[in-house]
């Protein structure tokens, strides 16, 4: 007969092992205590990208904070695929939903980057890391993306680590198709902003040996359409997807 698996579940920073006690914080709290209306017993799972999921139980429950103490581990600690994705910031919900969707579809690391016809003028880290979380919680992931601090182009491909190629989405047409394009290995993805990358921005991609141009069909996608539908083709050829529903 197969376990139910408990209806809660929460990306915590603390080392996780059986018997030691982890604090949750204000937020976390109340999340369980006043939004899900959990109670002192209720089991919960736990991971922190580390120690691998377990599978806790809520020893207290007040509004200074909660103590779970974990007693089995229910998943070890497993490698994602090393995906970058690099995104343009777009206006608020749809880089929110660009985040979610990134953590969802195993990405390892987010990464945004700022073009010249990026329309948005910041980005909230604290916000998007939130995005992260929630999604990561959501869809059983053993870790949660590493965030990176935004940087505009020209700096992130001049300071590109050795070994990772960089498929860039090119929506004028010039790009082989991404399913083709997949390389074994550390790979990122760059999705640009709405109105795709500039002249300048495609001479100086095209300059660096390690990026490469793809497409991804015939018609125009938004971006945050794109950055979705270029995750889930590299997942499909080059992913976890044949794996593990869960990872």
């Amino acid at each position: 007969m197969t376990d139910i698996r408990p209806r809660l579940r929460l990306f915590v920073p603390h080392a996780l092992a059986e018997g030691a006690a982890v604090a949750l914080d204000r937020d976390q709290t109340h999340y369980l205590a006043s939004v899900m209306r959990a109670a002192a017993g209720e089991a919960v799972l736990l991971f922190n990208g580390r120690d691998g999921e377990w599978l806790a139980r809520i020893a207290g429950l007040a509004k200074a904070g909660a103590a779970l103490v974990p007693e089995r581990q229910t998943r070890p600690q497993a490698p994602v695929p090393d995906l970058w994705l690099l995104a343009a910031p777009l206006k608020k919900e749809r880089t929110d939903l660009v985040a979610e969707k990134a953590a969802e579809l195993g990405v390892s690391r987010l990464w945004p980057v700022f073009t010249r016809r990026t329309n948005a003028g910041r980005v909230n880290l604290e916000r998007m890391r939130a995005h992260l979380v929630e999604a990561s919680e959501q869809c059983e992931r053993l870790c949660v993306p590493e965030l990176a601090d935004p940087a505009p182009l020209d700096k992130v491909l001049g300071q590109w680590p050795e070994g990772r190629v960089l498929l860039y989405l090119d929506e004028s047409g010039g790009g082989v198709p991404l399913a083709q394009a997949i390389p074994p290995g550390p790979a990122a993805l760059l999705v640009g902003p709405e109105g795709g990358f500039d002249d300048e921005e495609r001479r100086l991609l095209a300059s660096k040996p390690f990026a490469r141009p793809v497409g991804l069909g015939p018609r125009i996608l938004r971006a945050e359409t794109a950055a979705i539908a270029a995750l889930a083709v590299w997942q499909s050829v080059a992913g976890d997807w044949a794996s593990s529903p869960r990872g």
